[in-house]
This record gives structure tokens, C-alpha cells and sequence, in this order.
């Protein structure tokens, strides 16, 4: 018999587990749509231009976020350059923030918030992604690991309080860090352990250390190029969508996304209803309530903005692990072994058709999916996924039993399909996704001394990808002009075609990605009249 593993999970199984969770999949595949393409774009913008002050999206300003994020990535894409390409270095600033968030929440609320984080379902993929909620989390972490030291060292504390709370501004905007602040604030005024002569050192440092992290881009921006520090004020007190359809999608997304640590967070403020003012309770409450508030009023309604909801609901989640009844405890770690042994197997029967072409409807299903792919011979990967699934079956079968064994093994499933997955399909999934071979089709038909290039039904997305791939920076046709530029690049239905016999337009390429077949692109020329 192997020696049970024993609970709660010490550094190093969190380490493993950790590792397991947050690096597969970041390098190995190209820039996807969409939040993955655009801010990989953003960094590879400030490597070629070297402006870093001014994010930008295919030559044009990109103001939706702040560069925080894209200045890790910057980073990790240079000093790994020599050993992968940039977008998997780049990307692998999403894995240190990550590390660094799961880090934060085991220092402050041991191990089980981390495996609660690892666990929401929602996590799962945007954590591997290039994100800028991702440093915007690692942020808010450190902020809430920051606040028990405000009786022993309130200005020290302080200090790093608001510098997180900065830090946070930089990554994602002002309304995750002004929901912590207002949170800090009330919790201070309400808790009787938090409302004393400390507070004051503690939210007088707080604000002027945050105000100061904070400005710091704002000022260069106004120095490097003040009307696109006016544009960005406007975008960021813009608003997206009507508050009740906002609150509608934000609770029906959150109820899944953000599962299982929502239920335990719930389950701790009824448990501990009577301690309702205990700071480890309200804050994160609090916190919680903000942050859904303002995403409510700010918009628009992205699952990727629920990212911030999630540190104190895995805080306030392993406070309700200690009071969850042994009957839920059971049905939670049940119901984590059989789904993800289930999924897991689904991912290896995947992993098989596409190999050995059985089952035969399976493999024709993913032939179909992506025409022409054929899934290269990876060792490495497949050792990798295998000692993954033998590392399943000993937390499934040797794990003593605790109170926080159901969220292990929830934690561990979620790693144990991730991994799985980017290790096994994770090329067969590139092969759809990637805008690689489309940017160098395009690429190939635009003459050396083209001039400018018009675009029209480009998307975000598609303008970061033939620009990080193809070097295609394409003009607004609304300030190009009709035909102000010899080259038009559209993108439709197959349906939507602009080319004919009395058209301005000759069409010279029309490509799109393998099995996707709403997604085209075209380029024409102007004809000579």
C-alpha cells in the first residue's frame, strides 16, 4: 500500500500542484482570439517600436487597458527570446502572475483558498491566456495578504496596501482597485478589531503610496502623448451595457465560473452569521459586493472581468470549509473524482483517434474539425500526461480524510484535465485557432510597394494577429476613404463578397482558418479606371 497523502497539502504537494496548473499550456501554441492575441500584440508593439508608454494594437492605440500586463509580458518575450518565440515568452507572464497570486492567497488564507482559485471552473482557461486581469489579480492578492499586518505595522503596511492597489490600477483600471479601497475603507469603519488609532497611519500611507503607483503611466502618457491621455480618460469613464442585463449575465456567469468557491463563501457567512464584523469575513464580503456592484455599472458583461470576484470568494470559501457539514464535504469530493476521471478519460479517447483513428466517428469528428492536421509524435508530452494521470490516481485513491479533501481533489481534477488537455490536443486545437498560416497567405499577395491598406469588418483580434504574424497594419476604410488606399482587406461570411464584373475591386486572395468556415478574409486591389 503507497502512504496516504496527507491534508491540508503541504508547500510542496502546493508547489507541484501548483506548477502542474499554471504552466502548461502557455508556451507551444500561437497568439488566439481574443484577449490572448490583442495583448500579445500590445507587447510585441512596444518590442518592435520600443514605446512603452503607449499601448498599441496594429499601429493604433489601444486604450481598453492599462500596460501593466504588457510590460511583464515585454519582458518575459525578451529575456526568453533566445529559446522560445515571443509569444510563448510573453505569455509566460500570465504563469508568473498566476504563481504569484496562488502564492499571496496561502499566506493569507493557508491552502485551502489557492486549491480554490486552481478549482473555479472559469479559471481554467483564462488563466492561460495573456491577460491583463491576470496581473491585476496577482495585485489584488497581495493587497488582501497585505492587510493583517495593519495592527503590528500599519504604515509599512499601508505602504504595500496601496502600492497593490496601484500596481492594480495599472492592470486592469480603476474599478477593481477602488472596490478594495471602498472595502478597506468600511471595514475599518465597522470592524471593532480594525477600528482603532491604526487605521489612520494605515489609509493615510494606503492613499498616498496608491495615488503615487498609480500615476505613475497617467504622467508619462501626458508627457509622451496627452490627446491619447484624453481619449483614455474618456474610454475609462465609458460604461457597456444596461446595469440589469449587466447583473443578469454577471450572476448567471459568476454562478458557474466561479464554482466551487462561491457556495463555501456563502456558506461561511451563514455559518459565521453572528461574527458578520470579524475583518476576515467582512472585508472579503465586502470586497466581493463591490467588486460585482461596480462590474454591474461599469460593463460590458465579459466573463474575463469575473476574474477579480474570485480572491475573496476563495478566501471566504476556506473560512466555510471549516464549518462545511461532512455529508456536502463528501458529495463535493465525489462528485470531484468521477467528473474529472470522466473528462480526463474523454481527453485520452481524443488523444487515441487522433493517433490510431478509432473510434472511427470520433477521429473523422476531429479530422473534420481541423482539415489537414496531423498530430505530431511528442514523447515528452505523453510522459507528461501519463505520470499526470498516475498523480490523479493517488490523490483519488491514497488521500486521507479532511475537511478540505474535497477541494484537493476538485483542484487537483481541474489541473489534471488542463494538463491533459495542452499536452495531448493542445497542437490540434492550434491548428483551427492559429492566424499564422492566414497572415502569410495575405502577406504574400501584397506588393512590396503597396502604400497603405484599408480595413473593414476587422475585429480587434483579427488586426492584432495579421500584425503580429504578418506584419498587416490596416487603416479604418472610414479614414482611409473609399479609395484613398490601393488595397482593401475585408473579413465576412463566405456569403459577402465585393468583387465583380462592375466592381472598383479586384479580389486577389481569399483565405481563411482550416474548418472555420464563417470566418473569411480578402484582400483586393483597386482597379485603374
Amino acid at each position: 500500500m503507497l502512504p496516504r497523502l496527507a491534508l491540508p497539502p503541504s508547500p510542496l504537494v502546493l508547489v507541484l500542484l501548483a506548477l502542474a496548473f499554471a504552466l502548461p499550456g502557455l508556451p507551444g501554441h500561437d497568439p488566439w482570439k481574443s484577449f490572448d492575441a490583442i495583448a500579445i500584440e500590445i507587447a510585441h508593439q512596444m518590442h518592435v517600436t520600443g514605446d512603452w508608454v503607449v499601448p498599441r494594437v496594429a499601429g493604433q492605440p489601444w486604450l481598453d487597458d492599462p500596460p501593466l500586463y504588457h510590460w511583464l509580458a515585454l519582458a518575459f518575450g525578451k529575456l526568453l527570446g533566445w529559446l522560445v518565440p515571443f509569444h510563448n515568452g510573453a505569455r509566460l507572464a500570465s504563469g508568473a502572475c498566476v504563481l504569484a497570486a496562488l502564492w499571496l492567497l496561502y499566506r493569507r488564507g493557508g491552502a485551502a483558498a489557492p486549491l480554490l482559485l486552481i478549482g473555479a471552473i472559469g479559471f481554467m482557461v483564462h488563466s492561460h491566456e495573456a491577460l491583463p486581469e491576470l496581473a491585476g489579480l496577482a495585485s489584488a492578492c497581495a493587497a488582501f495578504a497585505l492587510l493583517p499586518y495593519d495592527r503590528a505595522r500599519p504604515m509599512l503596511a499601508g505602504a504595500g496596501f496601496g502600492a497593490a492597489l496601484g500596481l492594480c490600477f495599472l492592470s486592469t483600471g480603476w474599478w477593481v482597485p477602488a472596490a478594495l479601497a471602498l472595502a478597506a475603507l468600511l471595514a475599518h469603519a465597522i470592524c471593532p478589531r480594525w477600528r482603532n488609532w491604526r487605521a489612520l497611519p494605515f489609509l493615510g500611507a494606503a492613499a498616498l503610496t496608491g495615488v503615487a503607483v498609480g500615476a505613475a503611466w497617467p504622467w508619462a502618457l501626458s508627457a509622451r502623448a496627452p490627446e491619447v491621455l484624453a481619449l483614455w480618460w474618456e474610454q475609462a469613464a465609458r460604461t457597456g451595457g444596461e446595469p440589469l442585463a449587466n447583473l443578469r449575465y454577471f450572476l448567471v456567469a459568476a454562478s458557474w465560473f466561479s464554482w466551487p468557491a462561491w457556495p463555501l463563501a456563502a456558506w461561511a457567512l451563514w455559518a459565521r452569521r453572528r461574527d458578520w464584523r470579524e475583518p476576515e469575513l467582512f472585508f472579503p464580503a465586502a470586497a466581493s459586493v463591490l467588486v460585482l456592484a461596480l462590474l454591474v455599472a461599469k460593463g460590458p458583461p465579459q466573463t474575463v472581468a469575473l476574474i477579480a470576484l474570485l480572491p475573496p470568494l476563495a478566501l471566504l470559501g476556506a473560512e466555510g470549509l471549516q464549518h462545511l457539514r461532512r455529508g456536502a464535504a463528501a458529495a463535493l469530493d465525489w462528485f470531484a473524482v468521477m467528473c474529472f476521471t470522466f473528462f480526463a478519460a474523454l481527453v485520452w479517447i481524443a488523444y487515441a483517434a487522433l493517433v490510431l483513428g478509432a473510434p472511427q466517428k470520433l477521429a473523422q469528428f476531429l479530422a473534420r474539425a481541423a482539415p489537414g492536421f496531423q498530430l505530431p509524435f511528442a514523447p515528452l508530452a505523453l510522459l507528461l500526461a501519463f505520470a499526470l494521470m498516475l498523480g490523479w490516481l493517488y490523490v483519488a485513491f491514497f488521500t486521507a480524510p479532511s475537511p478540505v479533501r474535497g477541494v484537493t481533489r476538485w483542484a487537483a481534477g481541474v489541473t489534471l484535465l488542463w494538463a491533459s488537455f495542452a499536452l495531448l490536443l493542445m497542437p490540434w486545437a492550434d491548428h483551427q485557432k492559429s492566424y499564422r498560416a492566414v497572415a502569410l497567405q495575405l502577406r504574400s499577395k501584397v506588393p512590396a510597394d503597396a502604400g497603405c491598406i484599408a480595413g473593414q469588418g476587422l475585429g480587434a483580434t483579427q488586426r492584432a494577429a495579421l500584425s503580429y504574424h504578418g506584419a498587416l497594419e490596416t487603416q479604418p476604410r472610414e479614414r482611409a476613404g473609399p479609395t484613398g488606399c490601393r488595397l482593401l482587406l475585408t473579413q465576412g461570411s463566405p456569403a459577402d463578397e465585393r468583387d465583380g464584373p462592375d466592381a472598383l475591386w479586384a479580389k486577389i486572395a481569399d483565405v481563411g482558418r482550416p474548418g472555420d468556415k464563417a470566418e473569411r478574409f480578402r484582400l483586393y486591389r483597386l482597379e485603374a479606371r
